[in-house]
């Protein structure tokens, strides 16, 4: 780093990416920064302050799971689906997720990745095959990238389970659920919406299923519904985070 790099660095510190705040913990992320070396092999490229940071706690183990749909259907022919969700959307993930979605910051998604990474670890959560949720082509041109991916690609790192895009595809380009009150309308709008890749073989793999926030669960539960019917094993859902008023207590 040349002297004029570094005044400037000085004069000019960062900010934080959530908050816009000063980013006063850069050269103290200890773990964090050598994870996120080991796993991309270069040094982190997001900034977040000490106060962002340390609002980000994963809920108690019996707030954690839940059922995918938070309101059963008729004739469900999966209904037992796992939702694994550990972090409660509120406060500075609340703030944190549309920065990601509409501000391109990449780099918090890659974080709640690494995040979700040691909580799924010491969950002892296990996968043949680790694939995100995935985004229209014409939403993912808008943003760049898929903030799934982001955040399942960590997680596998971190869990030693290979991650896969492509396994499933958008058909269409949905209307954004979160601007989808009405939980019938929502349902409707990703309903047919993935379609799975036939040249992937998942038969009998026990796949995790990986999205950034789940409210209702139906676009995770159609994304599911793919891959069990493409025959693999079992699914687990796994968002980063989201609000549940039920929870189910059976670990996938």
């Amino acid at each position: 780093m040349s002297i004029i790099t570094e005044a400037l660095g000085v004069l000019a510190p960062h900010k934080c990416d959530v908050c816009g705040g000063f980013a006063d913990n850069d050269d103290n992320m200890g773990m964090i920064d050598r994870v996120y070396s080991e796993i991309y092999s270069c040094r982190r490229d997001f900034h977040i302050c000490s106060e962002c940071l340390s609002g980000l706690v994963p809920q108690t183990k019996d707030k954690r799971w839940f059922t995918c749909l938070s309101n059963p259907v008729e004739d469900d022919p999966y209904p037992d689906l796992a939702l694994f969700m550990p972090f409660a959307y509120s406060g500075v993930v609340s703030s944190a997720v549309p920065m990601i979605k509409f501000g391109g910051r990449k780099g918090i998604a890659r974080l709640f990745g690494i995040l979700l990474g040691f909580v799924a670890l010491n969950e002892g959560i296990q996968a043949d095959l680790i694939t995100p949720v995935p985004l229209s082509k014409a939403r993912r041109e808008e943003r760049g990238f898929n903030q799934a991916f982001e955040i399942a690609y960590p997680l596998g790192r971190i869990l030693e389970r290979p991650v896969a895009e492509g396994v499933i595809r958008r058909k269409r380009n949905t209307g954004k659920q979160s601007e989808i009150t009405d939980t019938t309308l929502r349902a409707v709008n990703v309903s047919g919406a993935f379609e799975f890749d036939g040249s992937w073989d998942i038969e009998g793999l026990r796949i995790l299923l990986v999205d950034d926030v789940s409210t209702t669960g139906f676009t995770m539960k159609e994304a599911a519904t793919v891959l069990m019917e493409a025959g693999a094993g079992d699914v687990l859902c796994c968002a980063f985070s989201g609000n549940r008023q039920i929870k189910n207590d059976e670990p996938f």
